[in-house]
């Protein structure tokens, strides 16, 4: 049974950094997981320069934005995984949606999640997600961006509930909310 690890943080608050080092301590391959597209150059250049802070060490890429179990089981041969990151993933999942039509719930996102954490319990490593903690501001003026912060939410709370240990980050520095048990 995999041990899962979440990762929390505002908007430049170190969270890709931390998750990155912890991966990075634990022993055998790595497998970074991408959930986000490269929809413009500014997107280009952040992508290029998480690829760079990996280059070092030798990562596999899984580049996937809407199947996050699928995506944890294809690198099941890599004891560590990190997953960067979930709101990028819950931002594509509405997007998708609303290709379709349609919106994505509250229910919709925490089943998606259930299966994510599936995939982490069937695989045998240590598997960490990044998240963006977006509901600590003023509320969104518009509905869309709303419904953003909610579902993100609604992402962030299953996994937390169901993750090992839970780490906030605030300015670089790692904050242990949720000490793993022995």
């Amino acid at each position: 049974m995999g041990r899962c690890i979440l990762v929390t943080g505002g908007s430049r608050s170190g969270k890709s950094i931390v998750a990155q080092r912890l991966a990075q301590s634990l022993a055998g391959p790595r497998a970074f997981v991408a959930t986000c597209p490269a929809i413009d150059d500014e997107m280009r250049e952040r992508i290029r320069k998480h690829q760079q802070a990996r280059r070092r060490s030798d990562w596999l890429t899984v580049e996937e934005p809407l199947d996050l179990a699928a995506a944890i089981e294809r690198a099941s041969d890599h004891p560590v995984v990190l997953v960067d990151c979930l709101t990028l993933w819950v931002n594509n999942l509405m997007h998708e949606a609303g290709l379709r039509g349609r919106e994505v719930s509250e229910s919709q996102i925490a089943r998606h999640c259930k299966e994510a954490i599936g995939a982490c319990r069937r695989h045998s490593g240590t598997i960490i997600f990044v998240t963006n903690e977006v509901g600590m501001g003023i509320v969104p003026e518009d509905k869309l961006t709303r419904r953003f912060r909610d579902l993100a939410g609604r992402a962030n709370q299953t996994i937390a509930a169901a993750c090992d240990e839970v780490i906030l980050a605030v300015c670089g520095q790692a904050l242990t909310i949720k000490p793993q048990t022995q």
